[in-house]
Parts: structure tokens; C-alpha cells; sequence
């Protein structure tokens, strides 16, 4: 098996099967191209030695696409389990970009995650970049056009970031290799930020909160998956122990959880519980010892299996109802009781109830912040668990199914998205219960931990009770926050307004000073056009400094495109 499967990307099997399913028509070819490349990509990573391989040597700069060790492993089989249960739950669907953008932007994430240095991670960072777009754009319709051109936007920018950052701190450190980097660099700044794009920073996670919520009910599902847990990898790649990032991952977590209670459209509550549930992940990297980057990824491993699965319940309550407003639905156990099932295993799994997947890993988060005595981020830990119960653990499964019956009376999803569903709830339970499975895969097996110990049970229950204690008095009170129909005005309301204002008054303003200097504004314009394509231009400054300047170039002018596209079609 080795011998066969050997020294081969797991991202190669996946992106193959993408390419080839976007030309294939015939849809049972394509599902059957969506089940036996994860599988293979599955043997592929399973005969894999620890090491680097795939070296590439291309025009003087050697890329090297497949580097296995202790953190890519991890993330490398989720990645992998990820894939095959989204093409499970997506076998009813006939719909071939769907199932080529889906299997590409999964092989794309896996090929980032394996990279072994900033180049190769760039131009997986763009294939997930662009692949991933036609998984909104595959619901077609006007907002989910609108949204994907934003998304597109930001996620281009995100790699001009990446591949400027990059050129700078191989400038300056004389090395592509992605390793840790830190903010000691200009470059390493900007590559900072573009993780922070992708990994939904404050202020910088609109896109999700906008985007996820208008693809297809597989795309969703997929979308969930890769991106985000891409981004988190990066960056315990290259900046664990960042200071930065233990206050910027506590913001993470707060924030949500006041959208996320008055939000009346379900999958956008899981959106904003996705950037809750990032923010313990960025803590643990901030943090940087042994302990908590084998939280943050045993954190990431089983987020992914959670929260897929309540995307995946609420993906077959939109298909089934035609809705996932909490305000329309209501009493839909008593027509789809195996979803519900599903999908109270997935709330009790984010909720870190004890036997579920979530108590083992953010456990292990809360108790390295503990050691590192950042008591007052522990206590925004604390106070952002129990509002992940509140708008994930106990509003989703309530309104979604036992909350006022609507009287909808619809079947119960289709056999495969109930396999999937099954499959991702079985996990949720196995990695509770036999949490040595998962801990083995972890990067660092010197720090030892164990979960289930008296205090971290009770404290746990304890806090979990108080929760659905409140709950239940705010519900029987009235004070609640009722759920209606209504729209959330987040903080990209601000610059979108802003921006649009700025620059309708900019654009006035250059009319005005250019019809009023006339030629010497003209000759002005033409001095700095010259000088930026001496600079810029291929045969310029920039591409003889960097091999791959041709590649910047055209990057940067696909982004310009796509800005300008958003910008007027918002």
C-alpha cells in the first residue's frame, strides 16, 4: 500500500477528480468521483512518513507541495474526512459546479495545508479562493451574486497580501520558507493580515457573516469546512505564541454571541457561531505552548465535524421547508425527528457537553490560558461558552424544532444527507468518548492532559446548567429576544457606508481639481503613470526584484477588476 500510495499530495486524488468532474456531464460519474477521492486522498495520507516531498524546480525557485509532519497531519485527515462527508451529503444534488468547485476548493485547502513554503501556500490560497466563489454563486440568484463578488474581493485581496508579505520577508530574511514568521518583518505583517482575512478577524469577518448564509445548501456545508481552518493553520504555522492574537481571539469569541441571540436566520447564527469557535482556536495559538496548539487543533479536528453537522441539519431544513427563519419554523420533530436528533448531537458537541467531541478540546484551551495566567481571558472564554449554548447549543435545535409548531408537515431528509449527518454525529460522540484517538494525532505528545477530571466535569455542568437555566427564565419571562423577521446591521454596514460616501466625494473632488488644472494635471498624471509602470509594469523595478513578478502583477489586476465589479454592483 505504501509503495502504491506513497509520497503522493492526499490534495492531488481530490483536485484530479474536481478538474475532471467539471467536464464530465454525466452526474453518477461526478458522485462517484465525490466519495473515491477523498478515500484516496485518505490512503495517500496514511502512507505518508514524516518529511518533505513533491520538490518542484521551476524557473530558479524550488517549490516544495507536500510537507508531512506533526501539525499538517491532523489537519490533512479532517481535511480529508471533511471532504467525504460533504460528498455524501451532496449526492441528491445535480449540479456539476457544485461538484467540481467543491472537490477543487477542498484538494486546494489540503494542498495549502501541506505547502512547505509561502509560494506553494499562495497558489493554493488562490485556488481556494477561487473555487470556493461558485459555491455561492451556484444558488443563482441576485444576492448570492452580489455576495460572491464581495467574497471574491476580499479573498483575492487577502492573497495580494499574502504574496506581497511574502516577497518582503523573503527580501529581507533571505527565505521562502513557511515556517514561523512573526511580526518582526513588514512582511511578515501582511502576511498577518491575510491569514487574519481568511481566519474572519474582527472587523474583518463580514464576508462570512454575508456570504455563507446565501450559497446552496451543500455549497454551506463545504464552505464551513475549509477556509477558516485553513487560515488557523497558517497562522500556528507562523505566528503561535503572538502575543496579538490571545486578545484578538478573545474579541472572537464575544462578539458573535450578541448577533448570533438576535439573529432570526439560522444558518447566519452558525456563521456567527463559526467566528465564536475560531476565536478559542486563535487564543490557543496566542498562547503558543505545547498545550494549547494541540487544543487549538483538536479544537479545529472536532469544529469541524460539529459544526458541519449543524449546517448540514439546517441545509435539510431549507431544503425540505424552504426556509431556515427562525420566526417560520417550529415543531419540525415531528416530521423530521432523525434531523433533529442529528442535530441535537452537533449542539451538544459545540456546547463541550462532557462525552461530546467539544468538552475534550476547548477544555484543553481553558486549561493552557489558565496555566499561562491570562485570568482575564479565561473569563471571556468562560462567558463566551455559555453563549455558544445559548444562540448554538439551545436556539438552533429550539426554534429550528420544538419551538411554536408552524404546522410544516414535509418529509425527512434524503437517505444520503441523513448518512452524512449520522456519520458526523458518530464522530461527535466516538471523539468524546474515546478522546485517546484524537489526542494521538496531535502535534505535541509531551503534553499530556486529561479531561475528565472532577473539577472539569462539574465546572463544565455547572456552567452548561446556569445557561439553560437562564434560558429558560428569559423564554418563560418574556425577555427573550423574540425572534422576527428583520435584517442585522453589522459592523461592514459603517464602511460600507463610509467607503461609498468617500468615494463618491473623492471622485467629485477629482472632477472638479482636474477640470480646474487642466493640462498640468494631465502632465502630472502622466509623470506618475510612468513612474508606477517603471515600477510596476512587467519588464519594471518590481518583477526583475521578484521571480515571480509576473504573477503579482496579474493578481493585483485581477483584484482591481474585482473590486471595481463589486463596487458597483452592491
Amino acid at each position: 500500500m505504501s509503495d502504491l500510495f506513497g509520497n503522493i499530495s492526499p490534495a492531488l486524488p481530490i483536485i484530479i477528480a474536481g478538474l475532471i468532474a467539471a467536464v464530465v456531464p454525466n452526474n453518477m460519474v461526478r458522485k462517484v468521483l465525490a466519495l473515491v477521492a477523498p478515500v484516496l486522498a485518505g490512503l495517500c495520507w496514511y502512507s505518508l512518513d514524516i518529511g518533505t516531498y513533491g520538490i518542484i524546480e521551476f524557473g530558479g525557485f524550488t517549490l516544495e507541495t507536500l510537507r508531512y509532519d506533526p501539525l499538517s497531519r491532523i489537519w490533512g485527515l479532517i481535511f480529508i474526512i471533511a471532504a467525504f462527508l460533504n460528498g455524501l451529503y451532496g449526492l441528491h444534488e445535480k449540479d456539476r459546479v457544485t461538484d467540481a468547485a467543491g472537490l477543487i476548493y477542498a484538494g486546494g485547502a489540503l494542498g495549502a495545508v501541506f505547502a512547505g513554503e509561502l509560494m506553494t501556500l499562495f497558489l493554493f490560497w488562490e485556488v481556494t479562493a477561487i473555487s470556493s466563489v461558485f459555491l455561492i454563486w451556484s444558488a443563482r440568484n441576485k444576492a448570492a451574486t452580489k455576495a460572491g463578488l464581495r467574497y471574491l474581493a476580499i479573498h483575492v485581496l487577502s492573497g495580494v497580501l499574502l504574496l506581497t508579505g511574502a516577497v518582503i520577508h523573503a527580501g529581507e530574511t533571505g527565505s521562502w520558507a513557511f515556517e514561523h514568521i512573526g511580526l518582526d518583518t513588514p512582511g511578515g505583517f501582511l502576511i498577518f493580515i491575510a491569514f487574519g482575512i481568511k481566519c474572519a478577524f474582527p472587523f474583518l469577518h463580514n464576508w462570512l457573516q454575508d456570504a455563507y448564509p446565501k450559497a446552496t445548501v451543500v455549497g454551506t456545508v463545504i464552505l464551513s469546512a475549509f477556509t477558516t481552518k485553513m487560515a488557523v493553520y497558517a497562522l500556528a504555522r507562523g505566528f503561535a505564541g503572538e502575543d496579538s492574537l490571545i486578545y484578538i481571539g478573545a474579541i472572537m469569541t464575544i462578539f458573535p454571541v450578541f448577533f448570533a441571540v438576535v439573529e432570526n436566520d439560522l444558518r447566519k447564527v452558525l456563521a456567527y457561531s463559526l467566528n465564536n469557535q475560531l476565536g478559542f482556536m486563535v487564543v490557543g495559538i496566542g498562547i503558543g505552548t505545547d498545550l494549547a496548539i494541540n487544543g487549538a487543533a483538536a479544537h479545529a479536528f472536532v469544529h469541524i465535524l460539529y459544526k458541519g453537522l449543524l449546517f448540514m441539519s439546517m441545509g435539510a431544513v431549507l431544503m425540505r421547508v424552504g426556509t431556515v427563519k427562525a420566526s417560520e419554523l417550529g415543531g419540525l420533530f415531528k416530521s423530521m425527528p432523525a434531523t433533529a436528533v442529528f442535530c441535537l448531537v452537533g449542539s451538544a458537541s459545540i456546547s463541550a457537553f462532557p462525552l461530546f467531541s467539544g468538552f475534550v478540546a476547548k477544555s484543553m484551551i481553558l486549561a493552557a490560558v489558565a496555566q499561562d495566567g491570562h485570568w482575564l481571558v479565561w473569563l471571556a472564554l468562560v462567558f463566551a461558552s455559555a453563549g455558544v449554548l445559548e444562540h448554538s447549543g439551545i436556539k438552533i435545535p429550539f426554534f429550528a424544532f420544538f419551538s411554536h409548531d408552524r404546522g410544516h408537515r414535509v418529509r425527512e431528509a434524503p437517505v444520503n444527507m441523513l448518512m452524512a449527518m449520522g456519520l458526523g454525529a458518530l464522530l461527535c460522540i466516538y471523539l468524546g468518548v474515546n478522546y485517546g484517538k484524537l489526542y494521538d494525532l496531535l502535534p505535541y505528545q509531551n503534553a499530556i492532559y486529561q479531561p475528565y477530571t472532577f473539577d472539569h466535569v462539574v465546572g463544565q455542568m455547572q456552567l452548561l446548567i446556569g445557561a439553560i437555566f437562564a434560558f429558560a427564565l428569559l423564554l418563560k419571562l418574556g425577555a427573550y429576544p423574540e425572534e422576527k423577521r428583520s435584517v442585522n446591521l453589522d459592523t461592514d454596514w459603517l464602511y460600507r457606508r463610509f467607503g461609498d460616501g468617500l468615494a463618491r466625494w473623492a471622485w467629485l473632488m477629482l472632477d472638479r481639481l482636474s477640470a480646474a488644472a487642466g493640462n498640468s494635471w494631465g502632465r502630472l498624471m502622466s509623470g506618475i503613470g510612468g513612474r508606477l509602470y517603471q515600477v510596476f509594469s512587467p519588464m519594471g523595478a518590481l518583477s526583475r526584484d521578484i521571480p515571480s513578478g509576473m504573477l503579482a502583477i496579474w493578481t493585483s489586476a485581477l483584484l482591481a477588476i474585482v473590486l471595481i465589479i463589486a463596487y458597483f454592483s452592491a
